[in-house]
């Protein structure tokens, strides 16, 4: 019997440093609806759950995802791995593909390749952040429903919960543990393509407004290639120090 997979993109309003982001526009769109349009595009999923909170500032987020006719659960802000446990279990999802809500230019061919390696692997857990080689904003990581009530069975520690796979990752003794590496054209690890500040709205705006007319459906190539020829864009969020767990 084939495994259902499905996307949990997990998204709020109440963001510290850029509130609302993820319904910020991007060529006459919300970030979040333009995330959603790149991750519908993924091959091997079966659906997409966003994962939002049950707070009432989060109604517009549940509206949108309502509108897009993608899944939607709401539940705890601070207990993200109960959120995103919940929202797999409420759509009778096997494996989640875990993504957040401020990686609006992520690349569906790159999902679809952590995805492929999740399943050649054999691993209980498959990414591409355990030693990171993309650019932020291109966080992948892939798990079985399963493991994921394991990890939460385990922990009841508030930096565990608040972070879905932290648990996961930090104990290979426990879990089998996959990475996939970018190839050298893809290795930026350097480089914000994530939605938590200004500059990284002015730079992802940008973004969506060079490649959007000519190619709606770019990728990570394209991205890079832009940056390439306008190493100005690069410098708007070039010194953003990135928060890491």
């Amino acid at each position: 019997m084939s495994r259902r997979i499905c996307a949990t993109i997990e998204a709020r309003m109440s963001s510290t440093r850029l509130p609302g982001k993820v319904l910020l526009d991007a060529a006459g769109k919300p970030m979040l609806e333009r995330m959603i349009e790149r991750v519908k595009r993924v091959p091997s999923l079966d659906g997409i759950v966003v994962a939002t909170t049950s707070n009432p500032g989060d109604d517009p987020i549940a509206e949108l995802a309502q509108r897009l006719e993608v899944g939607i659960f709401r539940g705890s802000e601070e207990d993200v791995m109960r959120r995103v446990l919940g929202a797999a279990q409420s759509h009778e999802v096997d494996v989640i593909v875990e993504l957040t809500g401020d990686c609006p230019v992520i690349d569906p061919l790159l999902i679809e390749r952590v995805i492929e390696a999740y399943r050649a692997s054999g691993a209980d857990y498959c990414s591409n952040v355990l030693t990171r080689s993309y650019p932020i904003g291109m966080d992948t990581q892939v798990f079985g429903t399963s493991i994921l009530a394991d990890a939460f069975s385990r922990t009841d520690d508030p930096s565990d919960r608040e972070h879905v796979s932290l648990f996961i990752y930090r104990h290979p003794e426990l879990y089998r543990l996959h990475n996939v590496v970018a190839d050298p054209r893809h290795h930026r690890p350097d480089l914000r393509l994530t939605l938590d500040t200004m500059e990284d709205l002015r730079l992802l705006r940008a973004v969506f407004d060079e490649l959007l007319p000519a190619h709606p459906d770019f990728g990570l190539d394209d991205i890079l290639d832009l940056l390439q020829r306008r190493t100005d864009l690069q410098e708007l969020n070039a010194h953003v120090e990135h928060r890491w767990v």
